[in-house]
């Protein structure tokens, strides 16, 4: 057998009564998280981290010049960076797969440079078990995620769900089905990357620029913003920058004691004979396919952030993200090209007084696919007040 048919072995389990009744009885426990807690502290290279790694330019979140003009009088976080503190673990149901489903998160007020960020989660119960087109049966877990800054404020919430399968059902059904797959890696041609990038290098943020509710209609499209060829680098950028390791990555000795005590948090990678991690399938073929996907693909929180940044991108500095939700519909493979897109559903004045804009959202690969449809509410400045949404949340 050569490297290249060699496979990687994941274990493998099927959903049972005694495993439904393990989970019931976690139901309402505050998880155990510190092993997938990244960024604490908002430092200034930890920003500056998290902001590359989801490819956003804004200068509100870099540079402190700017940042000193903008309604929060000094550097912020992007919204999405608490994703880059906790987003979420490795947590029960052993021997089955996983993706993650649908996000909600809202927002409550900005996370400053060096501001502190205490994380949570909540296991809130399970659906299911389903049967799947995709697998044998699955269920879909509930979490509820909570930040709070040094202060005790609460700063976000996240309500998730992840649907776990079969693993073993969902392979034998994804080489039933080998061949109606797309062609991976995406086979762009030279001038389709010139054109993608000289798009990609013409969107810049709103910025300073208010955008006021009065200048807003129904109907009204959100600058573009995309994302890709999708490359390693990419992946690597977001789990450099905080962005989900599930558990946090080590290596060598580190990395083998924890695999040691945590045996379904790994497997051995056919190829390099080197014990990975799970969360590779976002950047290892092997383990991509142990887990009945074709190709590596991008990760579930990481699509949520492209959202975010869109909506920042386009509402400008003076306005506020209230919440946004979205649901991960297909995968987005490496060498993928992914547009976030938008329009504006309605606007009102909320039970708050403030400004606010419904927005529907979709992400959209060059198949023409939506592979995250989601919504959002913004608070955006109003002439008739001289408010700024940004201003009113400032410590």
């Amino acid at each position: 057998m050569t490297v290249q048919e060699k496979a990687a072995v994941m274990p493998q389990a099927l959903i049972d009564d005694s495993m439904i009744e393990s989970m019931k009885a976690k139901v309402g426990a505050q998880l155990r998280i510190d092993h997938s807690v990244n960024n604490e502290i908002a430092s200034r290279i930890a920003v500056t981290k998290f902001a590359g790694g989801i490819g956003d330019i804004n200068p509100l979140w870099t540079d402190t010049d700017y940042a000193a003009r903008s309604p929060y009088g000094g550097p912020v976080a992007p919204p999405s960076f608490i994703i880059g503190c906790f987003s979420g673990i490795q947590f029960g149901w052993p021997g089955l797969g996983s993706f993650h489903s649908m996000s909600h998160l809202t927002f409550e007020r900005p996370v400053y440079w060096e501001d502190r960020v205490v994380s949570s989660c909540l296991y809130d119960g399970f659906d299911g078990p389903s049967p799947s087109k995709f697998a044998g049966r699955t269920v879909t877990d509930r979490f509820v995620n909570s930040y709070h800054n040094q202060r005790d404020e609460l700063i976000a919430s996240i309500r998730w769900n992840v649907i776990n399968f079969e693993r073993g059902s969902a392979s034998a059904k994804q080489k039933s089905n080998a061949s109606g797959g797309p062609v991976l890696p995406h086979p762009w041609q030279p001038d389709e990357l010139a054109e993608i990038e000289a798009r990609v290098l013409a969107e810049h943020p709103r910025g300073e620029e208010p955008r006021y509710w009065e200048d807003v209609a129904g109907g009204d499209v959100l600058d573009t913003v995309t994302k890709g060829p999708i490359g390693l680098t990419d992946e690597i950028a977001f789990v450099a920058g905080g962005g989900t390791p599930i558990p946090r990555l080590k290596a060598h000795a580190a990395s083998l004691h924890d695999y040691q005590s945590h045996p379904a948090w790994a497997f051995r990678d056919p190829v390099t004979n080197a014990q990975e991690p799970i969360y590779s399938v976002h950047y290892n073929l092997q383990a991509a396919r142990a887990m009945s996907v074709a190709f590596q693909y991008d990760v579930g929180f990481q699509r949520q952030c492209w959202q975010i940044h869109q909506l920042t991108h386009w509402a400008g500095d003076h306005a506020w993200i209230r919440e946004c939700r979205a649901e991960y519909r297909k995968f987005v493979y490496l060498s993928d090209v992914v547009e976030l897109r938008g329009e504006v559903t309605g606007k009102r004045v909320d039970a708050d007084g403030e400004h606010v804009v419904d927005i529907s959202t979709a992400a959209v690969n060059q198949r023409g696919e939506t592979v995250m449809p989601g919504s959002a509410v913004i608070a955006l400045p109003s002439r008739e007040e001289d408010s700024s949404p940004a201003r009113r949340r400032a410590r």
